[in-house]
């Protein structure tokens, strides 16, 4: 089974998708690490990654689309997650014909929906141990031990510097505008669900797996 996970900026997309690939054997198509993946894989459409991104020119959707279409042949009958893609109707369209050409299909795409004003809370109080990328958060999530990753034991954490409320309520605007399309898009065909993404993570983990056993 193939899904989509839509949602905004602390959402809680990678959360899920983690569980998804913990709980069901699913693998995670993020388009960003298929790309840092690539420039170093040494195949022809990673060569030919390395070269765009050398040139300083934006990947097509054509090569995108190629690089998912490797990497769903690697899978071994495993679903895919996609996360951040498609963004465009066009990347969706693209999305849909791969995915008919190898007898296969989006099975469902799940918007995580959350409100704006608790996105921001979520997104502004948030760090990040700088050793293995474990999320934490000022108020609903510090580690048990103060200053030490629950992990990896890292002593060290980050916070992104566009994690502020100007810069997110900007990624949000343009959020929406990106994604209303492929809303209307996968509703059309049936397949859009939507999640309250406002839960804890278990809720929401719930409203997931009753998506897809249902």
């Amino acid at each position: 089974m193939n899904i989509i996970l839509i949602g905004p900026p602390g959402a809680g997309k990678g959360t899920q998708a983690k569980r998804l690939v913990s709980e069901r054997g699913m693998v995670q198509l993020s388009t960003g690490d298929m790309l840092r993946d690539a420039k170093t894989s040494g195949t022809e459409m990673g060569n030919l990654v390395a070269d765009v991104m050398a040139r300083g020119e934006l990947v097509t959707d054509d090569i995108v689309i190629g690089l998912i279409a490797e990497k769903l042949d690697s899978l071994d009958g495993a679903g895919a997650i996609f996360d951040g893609f498609p963004r465009t109707l066009a990347q969706a369209d693209a999305l849909e014909a791969l995915m008919a050409s190898k007898g296969s299909e989006i099975a469902h795409v799940i918007e995580m929906r959350v409100d704006d004003d608790a996105l921001v809370a979520r997104i502004t109080g948030r760090f990040t141990c700088a050793n293995c990328g474990e999320v934490y958060h000022d108020t609903t999530r510090q580690p048990k031990q103060s200053g030490v990753c629950d992990i990896c034991g890292g002593t060290e954490f980050t916070r992104r510097s566009d994690d502020t409320e100007d810069a997110l309520r900007t990624r949000l605007m343009a959020y929406y505008k990106q994604t209303s399309p492929l809303l209307g898009y996968y509703h059309a065909k049936g397949r859009l669900k939507t999640v309250d993404g406002m839960g804890g993570m278990d809720a929401v983990s719930t409203q997931i797996s009753d998506i897809l056993t249902n």
